[in-house]
């Protein structure tokens, strides 16, 4: 085949990803089939020309990322994962968008094939990919050796102005310029428009400035030149530091009448538009979903060249086990997530402390404990080290020059470091955590979602989890937040009541790989119980279980806490049974957990029978009903807190031992 008739062809596989596109949308009769059209080129040249992958194993650990951060283009992500050989088929593109089609409006992680991340809210794709090239920089720096680069692969990513304008863009921007990250590359489809018209209508930034100011390189090409393209993608990965690659592209190209309007940005270019469109191109009108033999051929050239670049690797891999051996079986335990078997000897213990410790400063304590054995824990804050006590003892600082450490400093980019979890999660190979305080979840709480929806095994540290903060007062006291947050699906919220059960709420989130696990944890020191007196803390792993039992056969009344006020629903038992009451005491770190469990194992700790139950939490007391019932009774807070030593507050806003006793009498007369 000579230049010009593989220039001719490759024009027409962009063509084909224009036009799948294109009918897709309209089957739907929804969709953005602009985006798509206006990157085919730019995309078709990063698919054929760079990106390694395998579209016969998507989980390959040494792939290039690519990451749809515009995920309202999901078309173009879709129609290159057909045609180039990913188990998706002509069927699910024709069912975009439809109920049980693997071709959602937006894409899914865990759903789709060839999909690395969820996305669709602007700019999250734009942040999980800061943190995919952190793991890349992180293993390769640990494993690789001169002669065996087992860990080395890029992460590219396409970002619209829709990522640019948003908030987290920034965030990710400034740490991954900050960092170096100089295997980050993303192509950013500036095409000027938006939903609303012209982005003139709002976002007037200078882009190239911008991103040079963070320490990145930039270039500006022709997004539909495809010599310019892959110019700008090899210089790109000649870089030390993070890539922009603004591509000046046309939304809508090729439609005669829609070409550059924001017409064919959220909506169906509509049949007459489309067979215009198709003849401007120079495809048949007439056919839908078309395919062409010739480009199938060439686009599932992607097949064998991936199998043959997995395969070179895995050869170079079984070299390198035999050359280090020790190396490479810690490198399988990494990118399987294999958890130690012996648990017991991993987690500290705590002896009885009526004075105790704060849960943050225990969930300390395990953590370092965990860092011993845990070598691909990779942990951070958001410039809260020493308040989230989230550091690891002995572990360096991962930055531009480090990049073995194992601690990340997040600056105060909340959502970015959200969003970078995920993307250290999704790579692989890492276990990572992050810490800011609870009320600040509001700040990360979009990438909450995105793992509590993409089931990915995110850890949150969120410390100083209620008005028990104390004078930094309602700006920074968490109400409504534990409601909120146990209201997302797939999320596993873990308040532990002391030290033991902070170990064992660690223990759950390290073996959680269903989604994100948040641990809540408190400023102030709580006691640390007698196990000896009260129940074994390996039960909290059940969600709930009781803690102190009744004195009598059956209970008079049930005391439910979380956290920090389990300690005062314990004396407050101890004043009612020494007035004559039978007082079951349970404590719930996470409601979540707890209902999952048995019909039975629920039964034995909350009896139907008994109905006559206070919960007590410093938080709203939204969700609560579902656990007390009709009858029962809710001690917490449906107001802002207030600014004071944390027992004054608590005295004045009524979460006392007093109070509790109070209701109970109440409820047992």
């Amino acid at each position: 085949m000579n230049k010009k008739e593989q220039t001719d062809l490759s024009q027409r596989c962009v063509n084909t990803i224009r036009t799948l596109s294109m009918d897709a949308v309209q089957a739907a009769n929804s969709g953005h089939p602009g985006m798509p059209m206006g990157m085919a080129d730019t995309a078709f040249v990063l698919w054929t020309k760079f990106l390694k992958h395998n579209p016969r194993n998507p989980h390959w650990i040494d792939r290039d990322r690519f990451i749809l951060s515009a995920g309202h283009g999901s078309m173009l992500l879709y129609s290159l994962l057909h045609l180039t050989g990913y188990d998706l088929s002509l069927e699910e593109i024709k069912n975009f968008r439809q109920l049980g089609s693997i071709t959602p409006g937006h894409p899914e992680y865990g759903l789709t094939p060839g999909v690395e991340t969820t996305t669709g809210p602007l700019g999250q794709g734009f942040g999980t990919g800061v943190g995919m090239a952190i793991a890349e920089a992180h293993l390769a720096s640990v494993f690789n050796k001169d002669d065996y680069p087992i860990v080395d692969h890029y992460t590219y990513a396409i970002v619209s102005d829709g990522d640019l304008m948003e908030g987290i863009s920034h965030e990710a921007a400034s740490l991954a310029g900050h960092l170096k990250l100089n295997k980050l590359i993303y192509l950013y489809d500036s095409n000027k428009i938006t939903i609303d018209g012209s982005t003139d209508l709002a976002f007037s930034d200078e882009s190239k400035k911008r991103f040079e100011s963070y320490g990145w390189d930039v270039q500006v090409i022709d997004g539909h030149n495809h010599d310019e393209i892959e110019q700008a993608i090899r210089h790109a990965q000649t870089t030390d530091t993070p890539s922009l690659i603004e591509c000046k592209t046309r939304i809508g190209y090729g439609s005669p009448n829609k070409e550059g309007t924001a017409d064919s940005h959220g909506a169906p270019l509509g049949e007459e538009e489309i067979e215009l469109t198709k003849r401007n191109l120079g495809v048949d009108p007439d056919k839908k979903f078309f395919i062409a033999d010739d480009v199938k051929e060439e686009m599932r050239k992607a097949v064998k060249k991936g199998e043959e670049l997995e395969n070179a690797w895995k050869n170079q891999l079984e070299d390198y086990e035999k050359a280090y051996p020790s190396d490479g079986a810690k490198f399988k335990k990494f990118v399987n997530r294999s958890l130690p078997d012996n648990w017991d000897e991993i987690l500290p213990v705590f002896e009885a402390d009526p004075k105790g410790m704060a849960t943050r400063k225990s969930s300390g304590e395990v953590l370092n404990h965990l860092a011993k054995h845990f070598f691909n824990l990779v942990g951070g804050s958001a410039d809260l080290t020493g308040s989230n006590n989230t550091d690891m003892d002995g572990v360096d600082i991962f930055d531009a020059k480090n990049r073995s450490g194992r601690y990340i400093h997040y600056g105060v980019r909340e959502h970015a470091m959200g969003a970078a979890l995920n993307g250290l999660a999704l790579h692989g190979g890492i276990i990572p955590y992050g810490g800011t305080f609870l009320v600040f979840s509001d700040y990360n709480r979009p990438a909450i979602r995105i793992a509590a929806l993409s089931k990915i095994p995110s850890i949150f540290v969120f410390t100083h989890d209620s008005i028990g903060l104390g004078e930094d007062g309602p700006t920074h006291q968490p109400v409504e937040h534990l409601a909120a947050l146990r209201a997302m699906p797939n999320l596993v919220v873990l308040r532990p009541a002391d030290a033991n059960e902070t170990s064992q709420c660690w223990r759950v989130a390290l073996e959680n790989n269903e989604g994100p696990s948040l641990l809540v944890l408190t400023r102030q020191a709580l006691p640390v119980f007698d196990r000896k007196k009260y129940a074994d803390a390996e039960l909290a792993r059940n969600g709930a279980y009781v803690l102190k039992k009744e004195s009598g056969k059956e209970p008079d009344i049930i005391l439910i806490a979380t956290g920090s006020e389990v300690q005062l629903a314990i004396e407050a038992a101890e004043i009612l049974e020494q007035e004559g009451l039978s007082v079951r005491v349970v404590s719930a770190p996470s409601l979540e957990i707890f209902e999952r469990q048995s019909d039975d194992y629920k039964s034995s700790v909350l009896p139907p029978n008994q109905n006559k139950r206070i919960a007590v939490e410093a938080g709203a007391t939204f969700g609560w009903h579902r656990w007390v019932g009709s009858v029962g009774k809710i001690i917490g807070l449906d107001r802002f807190g207030e600014s004071a030593p944390y027992k004054e507050i608590y005295s004045h806003l009524g979460i006392t031992v007093e109070a509790i006793v109070e209701q109970a009498r109440e409820l047992t007369r």
